[in-house]
């Protein structure tokens, strides 16, 4: 058997330069210092190979079937790599005596590596056989080329689902245009290149878009960021200058420079009327003396 210990180990791709990494075999019963760097290779993390690597070594504490690798550690699955000050991986026993990573809390510095982009925190947790990870910290952001999402309470990345949730005073920025909410979920497409790219936003809670020259507002919306293209639903409002327009549904064309406001989403039945503030920018004219 392959790919989960107390069976064969798999042929891994090469450790990094500059890491004097060490095979560690699992069937051996002598507990790991952390005193000389270390690589956890063969083992299993939910249905994919997992590798463990850690500069200042890996502490295997048997009794509380956990790993906790220190110093410049990184996790490799697939196409992800998560880097930490210290990871602590959690496993159990499976049925025929094999061993499977089943969580790694992660802490200090992180960065998560994929194709959707790099994510940034200060600790959290990555939830191995679902293929989630959940951070928290004080700067807790995603790069993704000239794309960025950034939240104050919890970013989420969902590895087979290609998605980002941001929460708490979320934004999503590209250029001069932004759209914030309580909560964004982003949605990531294959783009020209290997790497995934930034295609839908959608907002959930006091929604604001953001461009050169409007701002609007309302309590859901969708940002097409490819076609530029956006929606808004509930109590809606676009705000031009000194120029007002409330609604309840509104198309907004950043690529054109044209807001639509209408009564309601497509195929709805709303009676519900579209009202409009408009201010002159020249004053009246009056007579001298009156």
């Amino acid at each position: 058997m392959t790919g989960r210990l107390g069976g064969g180990l798999p042929a891994m791709r090469r450790a990094r330069p500059g890491l004097a990494l060490a095979l560690l075999s699992l069937a051996l019963c002598a507990p790991l210092g952390p005193t000389a760097a270390q690589s956890l290779k063969g083992i299993q993390g939910g249905n994919q190979p997992l590798e463990i690597n850690a500069e200042d070594g890996i502490e295997w504490r048997r009794n509380e079937q956990l790993y906790i690798a220190r110093g410049n550690a990184e996790a490799i699955r697939g196409e992800i790599t998560i880097y930490a000050d210290v990871m602590t991986a959690h496993y159990s026993k499976t049925a025929d005596g094999s061993t499977d990573i089943d969580r790694i809390d992660i802490e200090g510095n992180v960065r998560i590596v994929s194709p959707s982009g790099t994510v940034y925190g200060d600790r959290g947790a990555y939830d191995v056989i679902n293929g989630v990870l959940v951070l928290v910290g004080d700067d807790l952001r995603l790069e993704n080329g000239d794309d960025l999402v950034t939240a104050r309470d919890s970013l989420e990345y969902w590895e087979r689902k290609h998605m980002a949730v941001a929460r708490g005073a979320a934004k999503a920025i590209r250029e001069d245009k932004r759209i914030q909410a309580d909560v964004l979920t982003a949605y990531f497409a294959p783009g020209a290149e290997e790497n995934l790219t930034l295609s839908q936003v959608d907002a959930y809670g006091n929604v604001r878009i953001f461009t050169a020259t409007e701002f609007a507002s309302g309590d859901r919306g969708v940002y097409y960021m490819d076609r530029e293209f956006a929606t808004l639903t509930g109590s809606v409002k676009i705000t031009r200058e000194d120029n007002q327009l409330n609604g309840e549904y509104a198309e907004i064309d950043m690529k054109a420079g044209v807001s639509r406001l209408l009564p309601g989403p497509p195929g709805s039945t709303s009676t519900a009327r579209v009202r409009a503030l408009l201010v002159p920018k020249r004053k009246p004219k009056t007579n001298k003396g009156s």
